[in-house]
């Protein structure tokens, strides 16, 4: 059975894009088959996969208009087992295109359009844009859960009330089984004190909903990388780039977790 997971923040730069696309690639290499579905104008997780946005002719922006279907856009990626559902500047135009719909049903959108090809993976992940507009709230509709990243820097926790707020809208109204599947924190530096802070807010507050490593207990971080941040501009994944840095390592733990059962 295919479970869908949304990466969701509305605070732009706080390693989304990095989440699912690591996260995608941390699952397929595990031999799932799992797809990634770039619902971002930015368009920055068909980017990090090698892919030049203007030398693709069809996006998810023409899935979401009805003039293709969700399988005749699929891009196969150099990972065997993770495919990609590549996105473009032009999807920004939607957003106009939703509000333009008379009637109900603009939020299920993507969730009816996935309905095509659930059968063929084990995941899919979503990388929703930096805002909680029609775009979000469509990819967490269609979703199973949620992981939501959050920078260990100032600022980190702002906005999350917002987010939790719609989330909870949403699990009341049009997607009753959408839980949470896990706050990551992301960025974290053990040589700064800010990091430490935000952390021990974050495990203060949301202990149960941070990912642990079920071989020791210990809170899975995300640390701040030079590899993860280089590994985009090489259209790779970062355990393409490097398996053994700390940032591949921290998501295939994360990835390890979740087909665990967290």
């Amino acid at each position: 059975m295919c479970e869908i997971i949304t990466v969701a923040n509305q605070k732009g730069g706080v390693g989304k894009t990095t989440t699912a696309v690591n996260l995608a690639a941390s699952l397929a290499l595990a031999e799932k088959n799992v797809l990634l579905i770039d619902f971002d104008p930015q368009s920055n997780a068909t980017t990090s996969l090698g892919f030049r946005r203007n030398d693709i002719e069809f996006d998810i922006y023409h899935v979401l208009m009805g003039s293709k279907k969700l399988s005749q856009i699929i891009q196969k990626t150099e990972m065997p087992f993770m495919h990609l559902v590549p996105s473009n500047i032009g999807l920004v135009g939607i957003e106009k295109e939703f509000y333009n719909k008379k009637g109900a049903g603009r939020e299920l959108i993507l969730k009816k359009k996935i309905q095509e090809v659930l059968d063929l993976y084990d995941f899919i992940i979503i990388d929703s844009p930096p805002a909680l507009g029609p775009l979000t709230i469509n990819a967490l509709s269609a979703a199973d859960s949620v992981i939501i990243p959050i920078q260990c820097e100032f600022f980190a926790l702002e906005g999350l009330a917002q987010l939790l707020s719609t989330i909870k809208i949403l699990r009341d109204s049009i997607n009753p089984k959408l839980e949470i599947k896990g706050f990551l924190p992301t960025m974290y530096s053990s040589q700064n004190n800010l990091s430490k802070q935000v952390f021990a807010d974050l495990s203060q507050h949301f202990d149960a909903k941070l990912f642990k490593d079920k071989t020791d207990n210990s809170y899975i971080i995300v640390p701040r990388s030079v590899k993860l941040a280089e590994s985009p501009s090489f259209g790779k994944p970062v355990l393409l780039y490097d398996v053994k840095s700390n940032g591949s390592i921290a998501y295939q733990t994360l990835a390890q977790t979740i087909l665990e059962g967290a």
